[in-house]
């Protein structure tokens, strides 16, 4: 390997793990965060509902005493909120949050910090894989330079949510299956089983990549029934007898598993499910060009031009398949397909069949990107100390330029307050309207995602604001005092019935946020 390029990998370590403590408090607490919060203060949704939704005025702190570690609430609270009201989400993240908040504090940036600290296992975990996968230190090296200002691992890094655990299980879990396949060591198959558990008690969807490697360890012994089959069975059954609880858990609360996916199941064109899949396969290498709406101060034009950079970032995706197909043997390109394209099949088929938006959810599509980055960092790597001058020049230069990419992105990003991962995005701007005034009111009902977001809103709004939340199609008995009242994203009826005794002027984003006045 060049010297320059272990230079350029050292440098891109050091801001890899910059970027993903920096700021790590700044960017927006958004809906899913304030949730992962409120299940590791050991409380439901229900409870949080009963106690603040009750028509009566409520202080800010109070409403973050939901999201606080809480000694009287144990760990097996935590468990017991998500098994009776999100059992979609399987529990490992949230324990080891649960206790990392017990030790360091529950501020934003402490829990933050346990995603960001799991990330950094992804750096050594990518290299294991492409060493079994590629038996190449250099394209291991370069997997790690993309990882490192890769803008989605990045942001993910710094959400309180269970996805950079994921991630490395998803690492973890495919390296032990190779080299377990490979030495055929009945140890390495049982530490299999253990990280496949790890996967499946970190998120739902691992349950995809299972079968992305129950695919690719039949199709690499022909269909033929050998020890390595037998003893791949026998791990994933047994790693998925000890996911038995939790799937017994699921099957028991299937309504609110459904109804709290519900956000995923509306229907979406053909047209608009393609743009988004480009789009979200640019954001595994650059996202510079989404600066405008979420960094509108920032006067630096030439930064739009980024978004005709989507081609390049495609065709050398696609490019990058072709290569790995051509130019590897079946069991290397049969693992990058199946990762990449077994879970992202699952979706689409879902989405094109039944309807809904699963394929374009970026977090759900890790595996595929994973796959993907690394059949991107296969092509660099073989190409950047090729024979001809002309030519590894010319894939040196597409090497630095699609690092820089990255670079820029996650500078960009770092320094804003959401960015196009993050829901709750208008928080900021609304916390600011409101916590200007002198003494605030704000109502609202616990209408569409309303509770998420008025917890993550009270992340942003000042000690004098006051709060006055209802459960539709109740009606709050406002009383006078207040220098100002606002009404944060009502439902048609719950606004209609407010406009019979006061004028709703619109502040942000036409039916976010309103200002109540009396009509005489």
């Amino acid at each position: 390997m060049p010297y320059w390029l272990r230079y350029l990998i050292l440098i891109l370590i050091i801001l890899g793990i910059f970027f993903r403590f920096a700021n790590l408090d700044h960017k927006v607490y958004w809906h899913d965060e304030a949730y992962t919060s409120l299940r590791i203060s050991g409380y439901t949704k229900t409870e949080f509902v009963q106690k603040i939704f009750n028509g009566h005025e409520t202080a800010v702190e109070f409403i973050q005493k939901y999201q606080r570690h809480n000694p009287q609430n144990s760990v097996i609270k935590t468990v017991q909120s998500l098994a009776a009201e999100e059992a979609q989400h399987p529990p490992l993240y949230y324990v080891m949050v649960r206790l990392w908040v017990q030790i360091f504090g529950d501020s934003v940036a402490t829990t933050r910090s346990l995603s960001a600290i799991i990330s950094l296992l992804a750096f050594p975990a990518i290299y294991w894989l492409c060493l079994e996968l590629f038996e190449s230190p250099t394209t291991a090296w370069i997997s790690i330079a993309l990882l490192t200002v890769s803008p989605l691992h990045v942001l993910y890094a710094q959400e309180a949510r269970q996805f950079s655990l994921w991630t490395v299980t998803i690492f973890l879990s495919s390296a032990t299956l190779l080299r377990a396949i490979r030495l055929r060591s009945n140890r390495l198959w049982g530490i299999y089983t253990v990280t496949l558990i790890l996967g499946l008690y970190t998120f739902l969807f691992s349950i995809g990549v299972a079968i992305a490697h129950s695919i690719y360890v039949f199709s690499v012994a022909n269909g033929r029934f050998t020890k390595t089959v037998k003893a791949y069975l026998v791990a994933t059954i047994t790693a998925f007898l000890g996911f038995t609880p939790w799937i017994l858990i699921i099957m028991n609360t299937w309504n609110q598993v459904d109804k709290m996916t519900a956000s995923a199941q509306a229907r979406q064109s053909i047209t608009n499910l393609i743009i988004t899949w480009i789009t979200n396969i640019n954001f595994l290498f650059g996202d510079f060009w989404r600066y405008e709406p979420f960094l509108p101060d920032l006067d630096f034009p030439i930064l739009r031009w980024g978004r005709f950079l989507t081609p390049f970032i495609l065709i050398l995706v696609v490019y990058s398949l072709i290569f790995i197909y051509r130019q590897t043997a079946s069991r290397v390109w049969l693992f990058i397909f199946t990762l990449s394209g077994i879970p992202a099949l699952a979706f689409i088929l879902s989405d094109l069949l039944i309807g809904g938006q699963l394929s374009a959810r970026v977090r759900y599509n890790i595996p595929s990107y994973i796959g993907i980055q690394l059949a991107v960092a296969y092509l660099l790597a073989s190409q950047i100390i090729g024979a001809k001058l002309l030519n590894h020049k010319f894939w040196q230069l597409v090497t630095v330029t699609l690092i820089s990419i990255g670079v820029i992105s996650c500078t960009i990003s770092s320094q804003a307050e959401t960015w196009w991962i993050k829901g709750s995005y208008a928080n900021p701007q609304i916390a600011r309207i409101i916590n200007q005034v002198e003494k605030p009111l704000l109502i609202s009902s616990n209408y569409s995602l309303n509770i998420g977001d008025l917890l993550s809103l009270s992340h942003l709004l000042n000690s004098k604001v006051k709060m006055q939340l209802v459960i539709e199609p109740a009606k709050p008995k406002i009383v006078e005092g207040f220098s100002d009242i606002f009404l944060f994203n009502p439902s048609r009826k719950f606004k209609a019935e407010l406009e019979k005794e006061y004028t709703l002027v619109g502040l942000f984003n036409k039916s976010r946020l309103w200002r109540l006045e009396n009509k005489n």
